[in-house]
């Protein structure tokens, strides 16, 4: 007997809105994803964009719980959901959840994210990574990576996400890519050059001097020792390779230990490569731990 629908999950970010519709048995049945962000609407336009996103699948399945992550969530969303304090894991992730019915019958699940009021200067945040975290499951102590825009280095303890941190790794690459003469010159290849990435993490792993060092990617390029073509690998190189090496010094891993690497952001394989150069040996987390995630924590908050 083939699987029944049973629910959506909707990730809304800054810049992009996807949803997924899932069946009973947690497989994704169909995917929408439009470039309708928060940042391009207005407070009251919220409901209207979801309902006329997602009408073709409530005209043909009826009311639906649809789960609600990511930046809809904060302040500059929806609605603000506040933030569950570490320790946490999906029953105080579902215990921090806002539920709202919209006009169809669907109940509609804004999920929260997650805080470590431990972090100094001021408690570390995150919105949708810990639901990535809590699909991968939490039955085993581990640190967890979620590499992106903004990288999270995660602890799972006796159950729960014990405490995370925020690396701003992909952030300060576009800045450099982007915005600053260091970069100048670098053209866009189609794939990066694994040489120059590699040296970029050699250079990182070898160099605690960040600020000199990125200089480093203006000089080559000036005595002929870096192309175009290379700089934005090298580039790269330099700064995951600095992630690693800060996350060892402030005490996240030590040379031989294990993590895994979870999501499917594109950067999974750079990863992975950096973590060979930092002697960290790197599992891979499932491809769909948000959904897995988010259909868990809205479970349990509609129990």
């Amino acid at each position: 007997m083939a699987a029944e629908t049973a629910a959506i999950v909707v990730d809304w970010g800054t810049t992009s809105f996807r949803a997924t519709l899932i069946d009973d048995d947690g497989n994704e049945m169909e995917n929408i994803e439009t470039p309708q962000g928060i940042s391009k609407l207005n407070k009251g336009d919220y409901e209207v964009v979801l309902m006329t996103a997602l009408a073709p699948w409530l005209s043909t399945h009826g009311a639906l719980p649809i789960a609600a992550l990511g930046m809809i969530t904060s302040r500059n969303g929806w609605i603000e959901v506040p933030y569950v304090a570490c320790p946490a894991g999906p029953a105080e992730l579902a215990a921090g959840s806002l539920r709202k019915s919209l006009s169809n019958g669907s109940d509609l699940v804004f999920l929260p994210g997650l805080t470590d009021p431990s972090r100094r200067p001021f408690p570390d945040v995150m919105r949708g990574e810990e639901i990535q975290v809590a699909g991968h499951g939490l039955a085993d102590d581990a640190t967890i990576i979620i590499p992106g825009t903004h990288s999270k280095w995660t602890k799972v303890k006796a159950g729960r996400i014990d405490s995370f941190q925020t690396f701003v790794t992909g952030e300060i690459f576009a800045l450099l890519l982007n915005n600053s003469f260091i970069a100048r010159g670098a053209t866009q290849p189609t794939v990066d050059d694994p040489e120059a990435y590699l040296r970029g993490l050699e250079e990182a792993k070898s160099s605690a001097a960040m600020l000199s060092l990125l200089f480093s990617a203006r000089t080559g390029g000036l005595v002929g020792r870096l192309t175009a073509d290379q700089l934005r690998s090298y580039v790269h190189g330099m700064v995951i390779g600095q992630e690693f090496r800060q996350a060892r010094e402030v005490g996240w891993y030590s040379e031989g230990d294990e993590a895994t690497i979870v999501g499917n952001d594109g950067l999974n394989d750079l990863y992975v490569i950096a973590a060979t150069v930092f002697d960290l040996k790197i599992t891979l987390g499932a491809d769909d731990v948000l959904i897995r995630g988010a259909l868990d924590v809205m479970r349990r908050s509609l129990s």
